[in-house]
This record gives C-alpha cells, structure tokens and sequence, in this order.
C-alpha cells in the first residue's frame, strides 16, 4: 500500500471493498504528523539554532522513524480488517465466534500502536515548538493537527473491535492503552493555539 501513488490510495479508499478504511488513515495521520514535524526539525539545524542542535538530531532521527512505524501500521491496519471479514465469512458455529473475536483482537492493535505513536508526535511537537525555526512554525501546528486526527481515529478503530472481543483483560489493556488520548489531544490543541497566537499577536 506504500508504494502507491495518492490518486491509487484515494480511489482504493473510496471504493466499497473493506480495507484500506478508517484505521489505514488514522496511520498515514500519524506518518504524516511525523514528515512535518522531521521537516521543521531539518530546517532547524545550523549555527543559529546551536543551542538545540542535540535535540534537534534527535527529533529528526525519531520522526523518520515514527513515520515509516506508521506506515508499516497502516499496511497492517489493512490487512487484520481483511482478516475480520474473511473470519464473518466462515460458517456459523463456534469456530466461527472465535475466529472473529481473534480476528478483532487483532485488528485493534494497528490503531491502537497508531495512537501510542501519534502521542509521541504530539510531544515532539510540544518539544520543538520553542526552538523550531520561525519560518516553518505553522507546520507545528499542522503536525499537531494531523497528530490530533491521527489519535481521535485510532481511537474509534479500536472501540469500534472491542464489543467483540470477549477477553476481558485485552479489553481492559487496550481501554488503557487508550486513556491517554484525551490528554494528548488536548496537548495537540495546546500547540496549535500557541502557534495562531504567535501568527496572530
């Protein structure tokens, strides 16, 4: 799915066949959050941004590799939804009931890596927003914003698998590795207020 172009991805996305959909976006949210933000930090390097250079390196070194961790996601997202409808296919019985309720253990773990990654952006961008370069501080926020989206579809793609799972404590580990959004999409808002106010003053 990567190597397509966006005009194939679009058309794929559109069509009535069941992956790639909402999970598969919230991933390439999240990569391309990670691109904006490994962006900014590459043109935050040089002699007048010395004082930042270390952590500078670092943004730019974990960015790249939050967004091919994203994309790698979004193939992955792909392929446990394919899983689902294959397993709603099989015969009525209790083979069946169990090959769903794995098939949706397995597709709610994509979207919910993809939230624990977007969570990092966010705070990526909480990081450079100080001592980013000036010229590109919009595209902190526009990280942020595509780290928002990334966190608040995730979130329901993985809600959306938890009715049928019927494991009681990988409910309860996925609603825990979910609390966190809340909170780091108010921190994505923080970041894009702070950016209008200095576009703004």
């Amino acid at each position: 799915m990567r190597d397509l172009t966006i005009v194939d991805f679009m058309t794929r996305l559109a069509d009535r066949v069941p992956a790639p959909g909402g999970g598969a976006t919230a991933a390439l949210h999240a990569a391309q959050a990670a691109a904006l933000l490994g962006m900014v930090a590459r043109y935050s390097t040089g002699e007048k941004y010395a004082d930042h250079a270390e952590t500078v390196v670092s943004v730019i070194a974990e960015t790249d590799t939050l967004r091919a961790r994203a994309l790698k996601l979004a193939e992955e997202d792909a392929a446990a939804f394919t899983a689902v409808t294959d397993a709603y296919r099989l015969p009525k019985g209790p083979e069946r009931s169990a090959a769903i309720a794995e098939a949706l253990r397995g597709a709610a773990e994509p979207p919910a890596r993809v939230a624990e990654a977007a969570t990092r952006v966010v705070e990526l961008c909480e990081l450079m927003l100080p001592i980013g370069n000036r010229n590109v501080v919009t595209d902190v926020a526009a990280a942020a914003e595509a780290a928002r989206a990334a966190l608040t579809t995730a979130r329901v793609n993985v809600e959306v698998n938890l009715g049928g799972i019927k494991d009681e404590q990988v409910r309860e580990e996925l609603n825990t590795r979910l609390s966190g959004v809340d909170a780091a999409v108010a921190r994505a808002d923080w970041v894009t207020a702070e950016v209008r106010e200095e576009i703004n003053p």
